[in-house]
């Protein structure tokens, strides 16, 4: 059995209200890619801890249309550091709006980084892919 390639997005600003990858994460789905969320957002159990938005029912609304599975959305928990929570996963690309986030990874890192700010991302994950 072939291992699936992962490959993960953060939420808000990124995948919560951006169509173009929204349907770019359904196109990899649909090619068996392993899709996962790393969010800074709280979890569930922590979720009212947020005040500007204590619940997750949005994400939740999204994601599960976009059919990623719950066990793959990571929680946070407003802790820096996508990066290292990363670091040393099967993850090829990390596709995150925030540069701190993004800066967090290293350099010689498995997991690479992707601004989805540039207007070339797309075309990123695709070679970060096919290599």
């Amino acid at each position: 059995m072939e291992n699936k390639q992962i490959v993960s997005f953060d939420f808000d600003n990124t995948l919560s209200n951006k169509s173009d990858v929204q349907a770019y994460c359904l196109e990899l789905i649909s090619r068996g890619l392993d899709v996962h969320i790393v969010t800074t957002r709280f979890d569930d159990l922590h979720k009212a801890l947020w005040k500007a938005n204590p619940s997750n029912d949005d994400m939740y609304k999204i994601t599960d249309h976009l059919g990623i599975k719950r066990e793959n959305i990571h929680f946070m928990n407003f802790e820096f550091g996508k990066g290292m929570y990363l670091f040393n996963t099967p993850c090829l690309w990390h596709l995150d709006d925030d540069e701190e986030e993004l800066d967090s990874f290293d350099i010689d890192g498995k997991v690479k980084p992707v601004n989805v700010n540039k207007g070339d991302w797309k075309h990123i994950c695709e070679k970060i892919l096919n290599e």
